[in-house]
């Protein structure tokens, strides 16, 4: 099945609806405590409340909202049924309970790596991807001070088939490995990916062992989005993009048996499922 890119509609009149919109000068201040999103495991809280107040998960101070009172809340596989998220700023404070429904994770088995993607014994090897991974590392610690996440995402291609779900199970040459924590879509080799959302550039390597030509953009807040296998990168690190801008094109580099994005998302330590930020606000 093809599928075409799907806007966000979180804007406009669905963001004001929500009370995410933007407030005019001296506008009547919103509800302490505004959030809207996907409640599901794998999903996503976007929230609104007082400027630059601290945000609290479950009793731990997580992040904190943006100047506008914006900020976002990741609820990853594994997440419990119901969260408690609590804004404070001075001697204010508000708390909402959500419930978090259960995902529905497939299994997906993927035959014909080659067996050094699946267990790598060469020590040069080894090293190396130690290596990649401090440099992963660090380009999902980045916290950008701003909310590109409450414009909206769209898809990162035009058109795609998708052909691995987010938060399958992973059987590997006929190993059971982790969960897939990204969402895989087939596409031509040299396809254009576009930036889902507005952000910066934390990472940009065109030939990661494991990811191939990989691109980590920070939407603001540590909610930072992956695109997997690029053929080629056409962005660097720290440098600031807008929604729809080129990014790359589809390859099939690292551990991948054909052309395709895996299009992956982190806030924090947390894996979320990107597509549910596309679907966020959509009728």
């Amino acid at each position: 099945m093809i599928l075409p890119r799907r806007h966000l509609l979180i804007g406009g009149g669905a963001l004001a609806a929500a009370g995410l919109a933007p407030r005019a000068a001296g506008a009547q201040a919103p509800a302490d405590l505004v959030l809207t999103g996907r409640f599901v495991q794998g999903g996503h809280a976007i929230g609104r409340t007082w400027p630059r107040a601290l945000i609290f998960v479950d009793g731990e101070s997580l992040t904190a909202a943006s100047a506008d009172g914006a900020f976002i809340v990741g609820f990853d596989r594994d997440a419990a049924s119901s969260v408690q998220i609590e804004a404070r700023s001075g001697a204010r404070s508000a708390t909402r309970t959500l419930t978090i429904a259960p995902g529905q994770f497939t299994s997906t088995r993927i035959d014909g790596l080659p067996p050094a993607t699946i267990e790598p014994g060469d020590p040069a090897l080894l090293a190396r991807i130690q290596r990649e991974v401090a440099l992963k590392t660090e380009g999902f610690a980045s916290r950008t001070d701003a909310d590109h996440f409450s414009e909206g995402f769209i898809w990162p291609l035009e058109r795609f088939r998708v052909t691995s779900r987010w938060g399958s199970q992973r059987v590997l040459n006929g190993t059971p490995a982790r969960p897939h924590y990204g969402i895989d879509l087939a596409a031509p080799q040299g396809a254009l990916i576009r930036a889902p959302a507005a952000g910066r550039v934390t990472l940009a390597k065109p030939d990661l062992h494991f990811e191939g030509g990989l691109v980590l953009i920070d939407h603001g807040q540590g909610l930072i989005t992956a695109c997997l296998h690029q053929s080629r990168l056409d962005v660097r690190a720290g440098q600031a993009i807008r929604r729809g801008d080129p990014i790359g094109r589809v390859g099939m580099t690292g551990r991948a048996t054909g052309p395709h994005l895996c299009w992956r998302m982190k806030w924090r330590d947390r894996n979320l499922d990107p597509s549910l930020m596309v679907e966020t606000g959509q009728s």
